[in-house]
C-alpha cells in the first residue's frame, strides 16, 4: 500500500471511527491484517454500545435537514462520490486485494459495481415519489414515499465494499442518514473508503457514521430506538439473531443471508461452456460468496466427462498472494473459515464422497477442491462451505434435478445450462429461489436488479434496482381539503 495514498492516508483513519469527522474510538483497536501475508496494515478503532447510541442521536438530528435539501443536491453528492471513486479506482481495488484476499480481477469488478451503485442511486432523488389516489371531489388524496429516518447497515467481509455501498448509497439518496458497521476484518475497504468518498463529496456531517465493531456494536445497532431499519448481509445464523432482535424492537429489517446454490447442467449442454460457468461459480473469490455454486448437479449422461474436465481444471488453478502474483485463488479470510472448509471436506469423505483433487491447504491458501458422487445425506450436500470446493452430484431426469435443487433450507440463486432454453425455463419455474439464471452461473448482480432470497437465504425482501425505493422508505397517506368539514358529532 502506498503510504502517500491521496484517498486514505494512514494518519487519517488509523485508530479512528468516522462520524462526519475522524475521531478516536472509545476502546481497544483491531488490527487490519492482510490474510495473504499476516502483515498488519494498520489499526481501526472499535465502536461499542455507547458509540452506537451517540451516533444514532447525531444521525437522527441531521436526517431531516438532509432529506429537506433540494433533490438535485442529494443527487449531486452521490455523483461526486462516484467521480471520486473513479479517480481513486486503483487504490480502492488495492485495498480490497490486500484486506480481503481478493484477486485483482475480482477487486476491480467489485470496485466497478460499487461505482455503478453510486451512479444508479444518484438517480433516485429525481424519480417519482408516490402517486395520486382516487378520491371524492374537493379532496386530494396522495400516497408518497418518505424516508425511514436512520438506517443501520451491517455488512460482511467477502464483497466488503459493494455489499456495504449497495445499501448505504440508496439509503442516503432517498433522504435517510446511515450508521454503517462493516466487518472489522475489512473495515477499511468495506467502511472507511465509503466514509472518505462521501466526506469528499460533501455529504453533511453526521449523515453517515462508519463504526467497525464486534457483536456488541451490532446488537446495539439492532436495539437502538433511534434506528428505524436494519439492512444485514451475512451468515444465516447471525441473520436469525438480527431478525429476532429487530422484530422484538419493531424495526424494519432486510436480511440477505447464505445460500446452497445449484448450477444444473443438462445433458444437451456444451461441456466447455458448462465447465467455464462451473469454474467461475464455484471458485470465484475462493468460494466466499453467498451466491457461489454450492452444488453442481450434472445429468448422468455427461456426468463423467464433465467431472473429468472439472478435475483437470481445478488442478490447474493457481493459489497464492493476489497482491504479488496473477493467481486464480487468493487466501481465505482467516483460520476459522479455513478450518470450517477443511471440516466440511473431511466430513464429506467420511460420508462417502470421493475427493478427486485438492483438499489440502498451506496457511490460509486452500487448494481448489472437487468432491464427487455427493449424495443427499452427505453434509457437503446441505452445508454452505464458503470455500473453493466443488460439490458434484449426478441426476437422471429433470424432475430429479428439481428435487435435488429444492432439497435445501436456502433459496438464494440457481442456474441452468442447456441448449434448449424452453426446457431449462420450464425446469427453472419449479425451483424455489430468489434469483434464477438460464444459461449462466449462480454468481450474478447487475446493481439495477432486485436482489434477495427466500427461506434461510433471507426474509423475502430485496435490495437493488426498483426495490430500493420500497426498501429504504415507507408510505405516507396524505389528504388535502380546501377547508375542514363540520362532522356531525
Amino acid at each position: 500500500m502506498n503510504e502517500t495514498s491521496t484517498l486514505l492516508p494512514p494518519d487519517l483513519w488509523n485508530e479512528r471511527l468516522f462520524s462526519g469527522t475522524w475521531e478516536k474510538g472509545p476502546q481497544a483497536t483491531s488490527a487490519v491484517i492482510e490474510p495473504a501475508t499476516g502483515k498488519i496494515l494498520g489499526k481501526v478503532a472499535l465502536a461499542n454500545a455507547e458509540t452506537v447510541n451517540s451516533a444514532s442521536l447525531t444521525a437522527r438530528g441531521v436526517q431531516n435537514d438532509w432529506f429537506n435539501r433540494p433533490y438535485d443536491e442529494r443527487a449531486t453528492v452521490l455523483r461526486r462520490a462516484a467521480q471520486i471513486a473513479e479517480q481513486h479506482f486503483d487504490e480502492i481495488a488495492d485495498w480490497i486485494v490486500r484486506e480481503s484476499g481478493s484477486t485483482r480481477a475480482k477487486a476491480a469488478f467489485e470496485t466497478g459495481l460499487t461505482i455503478k451503485a453510486l451512479h444508479e442511486s444518484s438517480a433516485l432523488p429525481s424519480r417519482s415519489q408516490g402517486e395520486v389516489l382516487p378520491s371524492t371531489p374537493g379532496r386530494l388524496s396522495l400516497a408518497r414515499r418518505r424516508p425511514l429516518g436512520v438506517i443501520g447497515v451491517i455488512s460482511p467481509f467477502n464483497f466488503p465494499l459493494y455489499l456495504a455501498m449497495r445499501a448505504v448509497a440508496p439509503a442516503l439518496a432517498v433522504g435517510n442518514s446511515v450508521l454503517l458497521k462493516p466487518d472489522p476484518r475489512t473495515a477499511v475497504c468495506g467502511g472507511f473508503v465509503i466514509a472518505r468518498l462521501f466526506e469528499l463529496a460533501g455529504l453533511p456531517c453526521g449523515a453517515l457514521h462508519v463504526l467497525p465493531g464486534a457483536s456488541e456494536a451490532g446488537a446495539a445497532l439492532v436495539a437502538e430506538p433511534n434506528i428505524a431499519m436494519i439492512q444485514f448481509t451475512g451468515s444465516t445464523g447471525a441473520g436469525r439473531k438480527v431478525g429476532e432482535a429487530a422484530g422484538r424492537n419493531l424495526k424494519k429489517v432486510s436480511l440477505e443471508l447464505g445460500g446452497k446454490n445449484s448450477l444444473i447442467v443438462l445433458d444437451d449442454a456444451d461441456l466447455d461452456i458448462a465447465l467455464a460457468n462451473a469454474t467461475w461459480g464455484v471458485y470465484l473469490h475462493q468460494g466466499q460468496i453467498c451466491m457461489s455454486t454450492g452444488r453442481l448437479l450434472v445429468q448422468r449422461g455427461i456426468y463423467q466427462r464433465f467431472l473429468d474436465r472439472l478435475v483437470t481444471k481445478a488442478a490447474s488453478l493457481t493459489v497464492g498472494d493476489p497482491a504479488q502474483d496473477a493467481v486464480h485463488l487468493g487466501p481465505l479470510i482467516n483460520a476459522q473459515q479455513r478450518d470450517h472448509v477443511a471440516r466440511v471436506v473431511q466430513a464429506a469423505q467420511q460420508a462417502g464422497a470421493r475427493l478427486e483433487v485438492g483438499g489440502a491447504y498451506d496457511g490460509l491458501f486452500y487448494q481448489a477442491t472437487v468432491l464427487s458422487d455427493v449424495q443427499p445425506d452427505n453434509p457437503a450436500f446441505h452445508e454452505e462451505v464458503f470455500g473453493p470446493v466443488a460439490v458434484v452430484v449426478p441426476f437422471d431426469t429433470d424432475e430429479d434435478a428439481i428435487r435435488l435443487a429444492n432439497d435445501t433450507e436456502y433459496g438464494l440463486s440457481a442456474a441452468i445450462i442447456s441448449k434448449d432454453v424452453g426446457r431449462a425455463l420450464k425446469l427453472g419455474e419449479s425451483l424455489r429461489t430468489g434469483l434464477l439464471h438460464i444459461n449462466d452461473q449462480t454468481v450474478n448482480d447487475d446493481v439495477i436488479n432486485p436482489f434477495g432470497g427466500v427461506g434461510a437465504s433471507g426474509n423475502g425482501t430485496s435490495i437493488g434496482g426498483a426495490a430500493n425505493w420500497e426498501e429504504f422508505t415507507q408510505w405516507q397517506w396524505l389528504t388535502l381539503k380546501g377547508e375542514a368539514p363540520a362532522y356531525p358529532l
